[in-house]
C-alpha cells in the first residue's frame, strides 16, 4: 500500500475548482456585487436626472445661483463704476460700489426673512403692499424727479426711490393671493379679470404717466403671464394683446424720443451721433470681448464712451470684460433661478405658491430678457436694470425679497423639509455624541 506524498496533496489544495464550479462561483460573486453595491446610473444624463430629482435641488439651485449672481454684480458694478465714481465722487473710484454693497447688506436679511415668513402672513400683506405701491406710484406720477427724461424716482428724506419697482413685488404677491382664493372659480372669464386685471392696469397706466415705458412693459409682461397660468381664454388675450399695441404705438407716435429709439435700434449707427451712440457703444463693448474677455477692469467704453455703464448697460461691460463665456454664465444663471422656480409652481399642491412663483419667474427673467434685447441691439433702448446685477437699491432690494421667498418655497415643499429636518436631527446627534 503506497502513501500519499504531502507536498502533491498541498498542492492539489490549491488547485481551482473545475470549470463548471468556477462558473457558478463566479454568477455567485457578480450577483452579491449586484446586490450589495449601489446602483450606478448608466450615462451622464442618467445621472443629472437623478441629481435634479432629490429633494433639495430646486433650495440649492436658487441659492447657488442668486449667490453667483449677485457677487457677478458687485464685481461688475465695482469695475464699470470705477471711472464714473472717480469724475463724480472727488476722486473716489468705490463710492458707487460702497453704496451697492450696502444696499446688499440690507436685502439680504429682507431676503432671509422673507424665506422664513409664513404663507398666511405674506397673503395677509397683499391687499396693503399693493395698496401702498398705488399711492407711491400716483405721488411719483405728479411729485416725482425726472432723471433722464422720465419721471419715474420719488424723494424720501434724503434717498431716491422707484416705486415702480416696489410695485412688481406687491403685484405678483396680490395678484397671486386672488387668484389663490379663486382656484375653484377661474374657469369663468369674470372671476379672472375681476379685480387683477383693472387694477395692474391702473398701476401700468401710473408708471406711463411718468414716461417710464420700459417698466410698464415689464408690468404688462407680468399680467399677461398672470392671466396665461390661470388659464385665461384666447379671445381675451387677443383683446388684451390688441389693446396693449394700440397704447404702445400711440405712446411712441405722440413722443420723438421714443419715436427716435424705435427707428434706429436695428442701425444705430444710423445715427451714431445722436440716439444711436448708446446702443452703438454697447455692441463695441461686446465686439471686442471675445471669447473670454479683456480682463476685469479692463472695458475701455466705461471711459465716458458708455452712457450708464453700471446701471442699464451693465451687460455691455461685462461682455467686454468677460466675454462670451461670461455673458453666457450670467444667462445660465438666471435660467437656473427659472428653472427651480417652474420645478417648485410644478411640485406644489398650494395654487399661491405657484401662481407666486410663475410671475416671480416672468418678472426676473422678463427683465433679464428686456436687458439683455437691449443691450444687443435686438429691442430699443428703453432703461431697464439688469436685475442682481445692475446698481441700484430700488430694483436690487425687491429682486432679493422675490429670491426669498422662492427659496422659502423650496424649503417647505414636503420632501425638502423632511431632508432638512432629517439633517438637523443628525447635527443634533453629532453634537450630543461629542
Amino acid at each position: 500500500m503506497t502513501t500519499a506524498n504531502p507536498e502533491r496533496t498541498r498542492v492539489r489544495r490549491f488547485e481551482l475548482p473545475a470549470r463548471p464550479a468556477r462558473l457558478r462561483l463566479r454568477r455567485r460573486l457578480a450577483h452579491v456585487v449586484a446586490t450589495e453595491s449601489p446602483v450606478r446610473p448608466r450615462s451622464w444624463f442618467a445621472s443629472l436626472r437623478a441629481a435634479l430629482d432629490r429633494p433639495l435641488t430646486s433650495y440649492y439651485l436658487l441659492l447657488g445661483a442668486s449667490a453667483l449672481l449677485l457677487t457677478i454684480g458687485l464685481i461688475m458694478v465695482l469695475s464699470a463704476s470705477s471711472v464714473y465714481s472717480y469724475e463724480h465722487y472727488h476722486g473716489d473710484s468705490y463710492a458707487v460700489v460702497r453704496r451697492q454693497l450696502v444696499w446688499v447688506l440690507i436685502g439680504l436679511p429682507l431676503g432671509w426673512l422673507a424665506s422664513r415668513l409664513p404663507h398666511r402672513l405674506i397673503r395677509r400683506l397683499a391687499y396693503p403692499g399693493f395698496s401702498l405701491s398705488l399711492v407711491l406710484l400716483l405721488l411719483t406720477a405728479f411729485l416725482g424727479v425726472r432723471i433722464n427724461g422720465n419721471q419715474n424716482w420719488l424723494a424720501v428724506g434724503p434717498v431716491q426711490i422707484q416705486p415702480s419697482e416696489i410695485a412688481k413685488l406687491a403685484m405678483v404677491i396680490w395678484a397671486a393671493h386672488i387668484y389663490a382664493n379663486k382656484e375653484r372659480r377661474l374657469d369663468s372669464t369674470h372671476e379672472i379679470i375681476v379685480p387683477v386685471v383693472p387694477g395692474m392696469v391702473l398701476a401700468t397706466g401710473l408708471v406711463v404717466l411718468g414716461n417710464d415705458l420700459g417698466t410698464a412693459l415689464v408690468l404688462v409682461a407680468l399680467l399677461f403671464g398672470e392671466l396665461w397660468v390661470v388659464g385665461a381664454p384666447r379671445r381675451f388675450f387677443m383683446i388684451m394683446f390688441s389693446f396693449v399695441a394700440v397704447v404702445l404705438l400711440a405712446l411712441v407716435a405722440t413722443n420723438a424720443e421714443r419715436l427716435g429709439r424705435i427707428t434706429n435700434f436695428t442701425n444705430p449707427f444710423n445715427d451714431y451721433s445722436g440716439r444711436g451712440w448708446q446702443p452703438a457703444h454697447g455692441l463695441y463693448a461686446l465686439s471686442t470681448g471675445g471669447l473670454f474677455g479683456q480682463g476685469i477692469g479692463a472695458s475701455q467704453q466705461k471711459w465716458g464712451d458708455l452712457p450708464e455703464a453700471h446701471t442699464d448697460f451693465i451687460f455691455a461691460v461685462l461682455g467686454e470684460e468677460l466675454g462670451l463665456a461670461g455673458t453666457l454664465l450670467v444667462v445660465l444663471l438666471f435660467l437656473t433661478i427659472a428653472f427651480a422656480a417652474l420645478r417648485i409652481a410644478r411640485h406644489t399642491a398650494d395654487p399661491f405658491v405657484r401662481y407666486t412663483s410663475f410671475g416671480i419667474v416672468v418678472w426676473l427673467v422678463g427683465q433679464m430678457i428686456i436687458n439683455v434685447g437691449m443691450v444687443l441691439a435686438l429691442l430699443p433702448v428703453i432703461g431697464i436694470p439688469l436685475p442682481l446685477i445692475s446698481y441700484g437699491g430700488s430694483s436690487l432690494l425687491p429682486s432679493l425679497v422675490a429670491l426669498g421667498l422662492l427659496v422659502g418655497f423650496a424649503r417647505r415643499e414636503p420632501e425638502a423639509a423632511r431632508a432638512l429636518a432629517q439633517r438637523r436631527k443628525l447635527r443634533s446627534a453629532g453634537l450630543s455624541a461629542r
